[in-house]
């Protein structure tokens, strides 16, 4: 999108600096990452990122409104309704596809969004080894001034000042060893590098949410034989798993437990693909609880059918056909939103053609909402996710550079 630098880039393009790259990444993680990394990041218009990153706070702040927040307590299964949820989520990710207007003009448009942790660790250490490996401190873009180098963290944040903040949202203020990072079977995970990775820069141990242990009001995790006790949780336990796999966890999600929470897990249901059908914003595409629709729009090839609790294009249908919605059970219908498909343009120029891009824009609520950083998608199928873009090249896992200034 900033044509001197993707120009460059491609020139100097090499697969041996590529291999580096990925060689690095499995390195610094401690396990081999096993989704695709592209091999290029996606050098954005500051200004682009900065609309995305107000959009979004205007997306939130219509969710955290007491009444919203009495229509989305249906949301919340009554046996994952935990107590002492807080006003607001401490993390939200808000995904934004680039789709082209009737009057020629890209404009963002909102995919998702969810209140819940995401790669904080993993898509900061890949945006620094884009830049290491590609020796992209070197190229810098002239505009109308000195020349300035590219960065990816947003509301001037440096790198140091960035650890500094999700170090008070992960550990807050207690010793990281009474922190844990919960998954279910995280060594079985997809996301396992940013889970050693965020042991590796805050101390916090990744637990199987299946291994801890409770007495009373406590939970507790096994170390060296011994039990130490948990005092915060950052949580990336994903219900919609534990569901379908029939787990139970040695807890009660109601329990009145004596820990904090580092991303409440009623946030994830309460602001998710469940908001979409109320939010109200020009970026916003038309959505509508498919238990609610009388009738079916005549061109279902211009909409997608998507679950409302799942992660990385888990159930969603593009273009789903009017047997395939019949089949769905009428009770089960208020969990699926039907949605005005989105055709993102391709927008990256790559030596295997142009490929779309998904934004997200990652954000953490401490003091206030602050917008931290992107993850990048890139892909040419029919959806941005890693099952969709099979045996391709120039996809995959991303970052966004932009110049400083």
């Amino acid at each position: 999108m900033i044509p001197t630098l993707r120009n460059r880039f491609n020139s100097n393009f090499t697969t041996g600096k590529y291999h580096k790259l990925l060689q690095r990444m499995d390195e610094l993680c401690g396990t081999h990452v096993q989704f695709r990394i592209s091999e290029t990041p996606c050098f954005m218009p500051k200004e682009l990122l900065q609309e995305m990153a107000g959009i979004g706070r205007d997306l939130i702040a219509q969710l955290v409104t007491p009444q919203y927040r009495a229509r989305s307590d249906i949301a919340i299964p009554p046996e994952f309704n935990v107590p002492n949820e807080p006003d607001h989520p401490l993390f939200v990710q808000v995904d934004f596809g680039l789709v082209r207007g009737a009057d020629g003009e890209l404009r963002p448009k909102l995919v998702e969004l969810q209140a819940f942790p995401s790669l904080y660790a993993y898509q900061a250490t890949l945006a620094e080894r884009f830049i290491e490996i590609y020796k992209l401190h070197d190229a810098e873009v002239r505009q109308d001034g000195p020349a300035e180098p590219l960065e990816f963290l947003l509301s001037g944040l440096n790198a140091p000042s960035y650890r500094e903040l999700l170090s008070r949202a992960i550990v807050g203020e207690h010793d990281p060893a009474n922190v844990i990072l919960m998954e279910i079977h995280p060594n079985e995970q997809k996301t396992l590098p940013d889970f050693l990775l965020t042991e590796k820069l805050w101390g916090v141990p990744t637990v199987d949410i299946l291994d801890i242990k409770k007495q009373g009001s406590r939970l507790f995790y096994e170390s060296s034989g011994k039990l130490i006790p948990i005092r915060r949780i950052y949580n990336r336990a994903i219900v919609d798993e534990l569901q379908r796999k029939n787990l139970k966890p040695p807890f009660d999600w109601r329990d009145d437990l004596d820990l904090e929470w580092a991303g409440h897990p009623n946030w994830y249901f309460r602001m998710s693909k469940f908001s979409i059908p109320f939010l109200k914003h020009r970026s916003v595409p038309k959505t509508w609880f498919l238990g609610q629709m009388d009738k079916l729009p005549p061109d279902l090839e211009n909409y997608a059918l998507k679950p409302l609790y799942s992660f990385a294009g888990r159930g969603v249908v593009i273009g789903p056909k009017e047997e395939e919605i019949a089949a769905i059970r009428q009770a089960d219908r208020a969990n699926y939103i039907l949605q005005e498909r989105l055709h993102f343009e391709p927008i990256i120029d790559t030596p295997r053609g142009k490929t779309r891009v998904e934004l997200r824009l990652m954000y953490v609520w401490l003091d206030e909402l602050t917008p931290v950083l992107t993850i990048v998608r890139m892909g040419r199928g029919l959806m941005m996710g890693v099952d969709q873009n099979k045996n391709m090249e120039w996809v995959g896992s991303s970052a966004a550079l932009f110049p400083r200034n």
